[in-house]
């Protein structure tokens, strides 16, 4: 998980003992302070007087508000946004349904530790249980009680007086806590002055400088246990991003081999010597043969032991020889079995471990080297010649090929919920096409691995369908010169397609993969393999390449293998604008999906 930051070169300290503010005004000035360039939702009247003074900011080239077609999807942006730059993400939506409709999203930044600043309007404060249009407060529709369980933090501001205290609450709180936090204001109060007597706080320098400390006796006892107990197995999840390359200068000094969470793969190279591939949802026999065959430690670093991270809770992984290495202490709570708890800033306690660790690096050199070719050797992918099929309709296992062999190395991959989150983490496998001519011009063709350089993103716990639609706006934003490729299933795009409009207006380069099977591929998988009613799974066909010409934009149906060899990808990714790719897939494949099974208990192996 990236950390928080902010432009600290543009955040300014305003100084004004005798300046007059509406508070809709100061609100702005205020994220401006830290850096905040994007806003996400959709205007309405109960938050005018925020649209307004955005407005204002973005002539003096301050934040820009990006309107999304519908609230859900701009809480997925801004998802999305925080995911590509560690920045936080900000929404906004009116009250009543505006608010409501940000739920699913914000649920899933919950469930996922993503930090997101939530703002909402209500009516008047005088017509509070008058049947306002739209009420939603305490006396209506109380979304302040909805927003309780889905937020960290979740206030109404009554009176002017209160926003600089509960603003700054709510931004230190959803960094602290790493979750989205929610502040709803009566459209009265955000029109009225607030004389601000002292300067803002200094929240750009809070929110920055994050704290790197840890328990040097739990890394202590990791070190020792290490020590004992050589060649480990790493378990990295996604929360372990900014400390990537500690992990891996870790896992070289101890011999370690290392498997990754579904959500994590995008933070590896999948083609290095020591790594086992995916554990968990949509994962490889590799990794569940090595996390089994392990007679040593096991060291979690970054991750909650989720259904579709663990493999369904396995005993193989959540047992007595597990420690666990993270900074979000109720991640812990996932994992009581565990021998050790190390409590920290992740990349920081690698360090210590690697400066405390006797001798030098015992690993051989072509074991943790980079391997040649199209594969790691050491990952077993199920049914791999399909991987390389001819046939007709395209297998969505060539389909991962493809789009691991068409677009730049610095593309980021985003797959929704559904099929699509099986077949990329399994099969998608990304070439470095360095010295092709095909990667971005300067200054982004020899761009390095940061802490936010995920090249593939899932999103695991609440997995709402449409996410990666909305999220993969709020990627692109944020790296407008990147290709952003949206794999998606058809049922997913029925739901929030309507974002690519969005796309179009902001010109952005994001490329919607759409696995078509005209049906709900996982439910009608699921069906078949628990041998339950075949029902309400059906999907209308739908010629998704004629939408994107209806729009003005590319649109290409791809029925085989042969078809990709008619699109010009160079092309296509070097233009300011989406792009619709329709892949007729063979429905029949089945993804590798029985580990949910098991867990829902409905799997019939015979």
């Amino acid at each position: 998980m990236p950390e928080i930051t902010s432009d600290c070169s543009s955040s300014k300290t305003l100084h004004a003992p005798s300046n007059q503010y509406d508070v809709a005004e100061l609100i702005t000035r205020y994220l401006e302070s830290i850096g905040i360039k994007y806003t996400f939702g959709i205007p309405g009247g109960a938050i005018e007087p925020i649209l307004n003074a955005l407005a204002k900011s973005t002539r003096r080239e301050g934040i820009t508000h990006i309107n999304s077609c519908h609230e859900t999807a701009a809480a997925y942006m801004a998802d999305g946004y925080y995911r590509e730059t560690g920045q936080l993400g900000v929404c906004i939506a009116t009250s009543g349904p505006g608010a409501t409709n940000l739920l699913t999203g914000v649920s899933c930044a919950y469930n996922n530790n993503i930090p997101m600043l939530i703002l909402t309007g209500q009516p008047a404060i005088p017509s509070f249980g008058k049947n306002a249009l739209q009420e939603s407060s305490d006396a209506g529709v109380n979304i302040m009680g909805m927003f309780e369980h889905c937020t960290h933090y979740n206030s109404l501001i009554s009176h002017p007086d209160q926003l600089p205290n509960k603003l700054a609450s709510a931004l230190l709180t959803a960094i602290e806590a790493k979750g989205p936090v929610h502040l709803s204001f009566p459209v009265d109060i955000l029109r009225q002055s607030l004389s601000v007597q002292q300067p803002m706080f200094d929240l750009a320098h809070k929110l920055h400088h994050r704290s790197k400390s840890f328990d040097h006796g739990q890394a202590d006892e990791l070190v020792r246990q290490l020590q004992k107990r050589p060649k480990p197995v790493f378990f990295i999840g996604s929360g372990a991003g900014e400390a990537i390359e500690s992990i891996m200068r870790l896992a070289k000094k101890t011999n370690a081999l290392f498997v990754t969470t579904p959500d994590a793969k995008g933070l590896i190279n999948p083609l290095h010597g020591a790594y086992r591939g995916v554990f968990g949802f949509g994962g490889h026999e590799s990794a569940t043969n090595c996390i089994q065959a392990n007679t040593g430690i096991t060291v979690a670093f970054g991750t909650s032991f989720d259904e579709l991270s663990s493999n369904a809770w396995s005993k193989d992984l959540l047992n007595e020889s597990l420690i666990h290495v993270d900074e979000i202490t109720n991640n812990f709570l996932d994992s009581p079995m565990a021998m050790l708890h190390v409590h920290g800033h992740i990349a920081t306690v690698c360090q210590h471990v690697i400066d405390h660790l006797a001798g030098s690096s015992t690993s051989s050199t072509k074991k943790n080297a980079v391997i040649e070719g199209h594969f790691n050797p050491y990952i077993q992918f199920e049914k791999l010649e399909k991987y390389y099929s001819d046939d007709t309709p395209i297998k969505p296992q060539r389909l991962m090929k493809e789009l691991s062999e068409c677009f730049p190395s610095s593309t980021r991959f985003l797959a929704d919920a559904g099929n699509s989150m099986l077949w990329a983490p399994h099969y998608l496998q990304p070439k470095n096409r360095r010295g092709s001519g095909f990667e971005h011009p300067p200054p982004y063709k020899s761009e390095r691995r940061s802490k936010t350089n995920n090249w593939l993103r899932l999103t695991l716990k609440f997995a709402p369908m449409g996410w990666a639609i909305g999220a993969s706006i709020g990627v692109s934003i944020s790296r407008p010169d990147y290709t952003t490729v949206c794999i998606a299933g058809d049922g997913a795009y029925l739901m929030c397609g309507q974002e690519i409009t969005t796309a179009i207006r902001k010109k952005l380069s994001v490329i919607f993969v759409i696995l078509n099977d005209s049906a709900y591929g996982m439910v009608m998988h699921g069906q078949r393999l628990a041998k339950a009613e075949r029902t309400s799974f059906e999907l209308q066909t739908v010629d998704f390449a004629k939408q994107a010409e209806s729009l003005g934009i590319p649109g290409f149906v791809i029925r085989s293998p042969k078809d990709f060899d008619n699109i010009d990808f160079k092309q296509l990714c070097a233009q300011k604008s989406p792009a619709i790719l329709d892949v007729r897939i063979d429905r029949e494949e089945v993804p590798p999906m029985k580990t949910r099974l098991k867990a829902l208990g409905t799997l019939q192996e015979k």
